[in-house]
């Protein structure tokens, strides 16, 4: 007996069984369970939902009560029912506003989510009469709702898009807001969804990243270099310090956006620079002004130092393809990369003297590199007219060899 109640108590606090599996008689669900459609779905995925693996049930959220089989009395003067949909955020925060009551099942969970709501856009609509505006069964879900940690929660950061998509994609949803509705679509296309989806980075922003969650409101004009800066602060701190600073101020540019876009963030590129038909700069800058031809210097000064690199990656790659040894040398050409990446980051400066000064220091890293691969193509061909030379000699002795062993076996 003592070791089966063992047995239970370790399953338990691993969760293999859940607390709700010892909870009393819950007569809703066996209700619910035996109807249809709409009135049975809820009972069937509560067995998922993160309340019930904690413990709770129907009753925490719509009261009444569930020891009693009878409909009626199981309906009592403490039912709450289903909340009407301008009362859900309310209906949620009646336990998640309640830090002392949160602390006692997820002491990490923030308990100001309702106040964040109705900061935010769809809590302004929400209160503005607007039955349409975004509720927290609209992200959650209602019995099913689980974990932010779990992959199949609406709200796991892979998942967000879509969640997010369900409202902001649908052209009918949100024709009366007059806003676009090809966000998600080009979300898609973007650097940031490359690093969510194909490299499964759950780092990479998705929408609650750049609007917010609860209190998810558009990015101002103001606020957008602040939004970008959460995870690209040395680029942000440069451009604080560049001409463009004052420049966007003055006439009310949102920085980033300017040149990079929003929602299809493309990957950034050396053609964007520049004085090229592809260059951004070309949007404000023509070929008398000042940015022009500073535009032009950054593009010769880091394409000059990348076509060194590209030619040192090569050289070092045929030579190592012949047999020749060159681990060393492609360490140190790690260390030019390293000085690329700084130098294209350190463009948002838009000082040719800081970026000749920052190319100056992988140049001479380059020059050894070159000067070490050359000198192992010189050992590859060295060792090609080694063995040309060898393989001759070889033939020749041979040759010779089989001429001896003939002239041994002629008769006398």
């Amino acid at each position: 007996m003592k070791t089966r109640m063992l047995g239970f108590a370790i399953a338990i606090g691993l969760g293999l069984i859940p607390l709700a599996s010892f909870a009393q008689k819950n007569s809703c669900l066996e209700c619910h369970k035996a109807l249809e459609g709409k009135l049975k779905a809820p009972a069937e995925s509560f067995a998922q939902d993160v309340h019930q693996q904690f413990g709770l049930s129907c009753r925490d959220c719509h009261g009444g009560n569930p020891a009693e089989d009878d409909a009626d009395r199981s309906m009592d003067a403490s039912f709450k029912g289903v909340p009407k949909r301008a009362q859900i955020p309310e209906f949620c925060a009646r336990c998640h506003s309640d830090a002392a009551y949160m602390r006692t099942f997820n002491p990490s969970l923030r308990v100001d989510q309702l106040s964040q709501y109705w900061t935010s856009q769809h809590g302004r609509q929400l209160k503005a009469g607007d039955a349409k505006a975004a509720v927290c069964v609209d992200c959650h879900g209602t019995h099913g709702i689980q974990s932010a940690k779990f992959p199949k929660s609406p709200t796991f950061p892979w998942n967000i898009p879509q969640t997010c998509g369900r409202c902001h994609a649908d052209p009918n949803l949100m024709k009366d807001y007059h806003i676009p509705t090809n966000q998600l679509e080009q979300y898609k296309e973007s650097v940031h969804a490359q690093a969510l989806f194909d490299k499964k980075d759950l780092s990479a922003p998705t929408c609650n990243d750049c609007h917010g969650n609860h209190g998810a409101v558009p990015p101002e004009v103001q606020s957008i270099a602040s939004v970008c800066r959460q995870c690209h602060p040395s680029t942000g701190e440069l451009f604080s310090k560049s001409p463009h600073k004052k420049a966007f101020d003055e006439i009310g540019q949102s920085e980033c956006e300017a040149c990079h876009g929003n929602h299809k963030i493309i990957r950034p590129t050396t053609d964007m620079l520049g004085t090229d038909e592809k260059s951004v700069c070309l949007q404000c800058h023509d070929a008398a002004s000042a940015g022009f031809k500073v535009a032009a210097a950054l593009k010769e000064l880091n394409d000059g130092y990348e076509a060194r690199y590209q030619k040192s990656l090569n050289l070092l790659a045929q030579a190592e393809k012949k047999g020749v040894e060159v681990s060393e040398p492609k360490y140190r050409l790690q260390e030019a990369n390293t000085v690329l990446i700084s130098a294209r980051n350190l463009i948002h400066g838009l000082s040719v003297d800081d970026l000749k000064k920052t190319l100056g220091e992988g140049e001479a890293t380059l020059t050894e590199v070159e000067k070490a691969g050359a000198a192992a193509l010189d050992e590859a061909k060295f060792r090609r007219t080694g063995l040309i030379i060898a393989t001759f000699f070889l033939a020749l002795f041979g040759v010779a060899l089989f001429l001896k062993i003939r002239s041994m076996r002629k008769p006398e």
